[in-house]
């Protein structure tokens, strides 16, 4: 059986080996993690398809391979040569004496701890075993502070095997500068899909601020009774009545067939900052969501994101994306396109301003500042001025923007 490394992401055509679970020679059950791949998007683990004794590998660790590209080969136990069956029941009659020490071990081996591919990979990279770190997580899962927990405490981390191919390189690599970053991974593959986009799409950015005055005001009466809504909600609800208003922002343009696709839902991206680098789960088909609801799954697919649990599913169908650094700080920026999107917006630091009102007076007023880049190739300035202003408008008078959902 081959193992192959398959799309486990929405227009992803290549992954990073970040490690292997298995061994040459080692026997796999069914579902059995088997190697772990970075993507430009997640991180994921291959399961096996069948049961059997894992035969050939046939890249390192590091490598990035195609999608479609066989990772290694796995030999079903059933369909083994008559003789080499034979081999196995004598080696297993010889080493009765001992199987309770065999079952445990392959039990330790199969069963393995849970924990996110990513709290694997900072044990990994810091030498931890996590296989011995007993976890504070729900059902023992081992957290990412459990693994710090185990290295700031000084515990002595495994020896690392090496294999004959890394002695070598390790004779023969001259030491990297104490400062060096090494550039892999995530951080790798956001840079591949950043340089893609600029490349491919003539971005625009617009910029515009928007009084958030009353939309506060409004939240805190919410709070009294009860209701906590974050800011955010309200942002995305008015995107997306703003992007039914103007929906060429929420397209994708088609050029081997020259049309410009219009979504028909509209799902949410949440660009989010991670320990492992920039995430972007989307909310899917917000325009039937109730604010209660966007609010709650917002905040699960940003927690899920930062704690390194987000499948495959979070992560397809994006149609148009946001991005909050306004607890970040800075007043602009120029985001980059969520590529083949057509526009991002990004909601900057929020702080109070004094305004000259339309009866000349002088108020204080809560003003953020606001960055939309959109692909030119789709749409124009003037039409993205009147998205903003649309945008604009709903978060200013919040009950306008009430009306919309009745």
């Amino acid at each position: 059986m081959e193992v192959k490394f398959h799309d486990i992401g929405e227009g992803m055509n290549e992954g990073e080996i970040l490690n292997y679970f298995v061994k040459v020679g080692e026997t796999v059950t069914v579902d059995q993690p088997l190697v772990e791949m970075q993507t430009d998007k997640m991180v994921a683990e291959i399961p096996s398809p069948i049961a059997g004794r894992v035969q050939e590998i046939y890249f390192d660790p590091g490598e990035t391979i195609q999608v479609g590209t066989v990772i290694m080969q796995i030999a079903n136990e059933a369909e083994q040569p008559r003789n080499e069956k034979k081999k196995q029941e004598t080696v297993q009659e010889e080493a009765m004496v001992v199987e309770s020490v065999e079952k445990s071990a392959l039990l330790y081996r199969t069963q393995r701890i849970l924990a996110t591919p990513y709290t694997r990979k900072i044990a990994r990279d810091n030498g931890i075993d996590i296989e011995k770190i007993k976890g504070t997580g729900a059902a023992f899962r081992v957290t990412d502070d459990d693994v710090y927990q185990v290295i700031n405490n000084g515990v002595a981390p495994r020896q690392q095997e090496k294999t004959t191919k890394e002695m070598e390189v390790a004779e023969t690599a001259q030491p990297a500068p104490e400062d060096s970053i090494p550039f892999t991974g995530i951080r790798r593959q956001i840079a591949k899909k950043m340089s893609y986009s600029l490349q491919t799409i003539p971005h625009v950015t617009h910029f515009d601020e928007v009084d958030l005055t009353h939309l506060m005001e409004f939240r805190k009466e919410l709070k009294e009774i009860g209701e906590s809504i974050s800011i955010v909600a309200f942002f995305i609800k008015a995107i997306v009545i703003a992007l039914k208003d103007y929906p060429v922002f929420n397209a994708k343009l088609d050029e081997d067939n020259e049309v410009i696709r219009l979504a028909k839902e509209y799902n949410i991206g949440l660009a989010t900052d991670t320990k492992a680098g920039l995430m972007v789960p989307v909310l899917h088909q917000a325009e039937s969501k109730p604010l209660r609801e966007i609010n709650k799954q917002m905040k699960e697919l940003t927690g899920k994101a930062q704690n390194g649990r987000l499948t495959a599913q979070d992560m397809k169908n994006g149609t148009f994306t946001i991005s909050n650094v306004g607890p970040l700080g800075g007043i602009g920026a120029t985001p980059i396109i969520n590529h083949p999107e057509t526009g991002i917006i990004s909601f900057h630091k929020t702080k109070k301003t004094a305004v000259v009102m339309e009866d000349n007076e002088i108020a204080v007023r809560h003003m953020m500042n606001l960055s939309f880049s959109f692909d030119h190739r789709v749409a124009d300035g003037a039409l993205a001025v009147a998205f903003t202003n649309r945008f604009a408008e709903l978060i200013e008078e919040p009950k306008k923007l009430l009306l919309e959902l009745i």
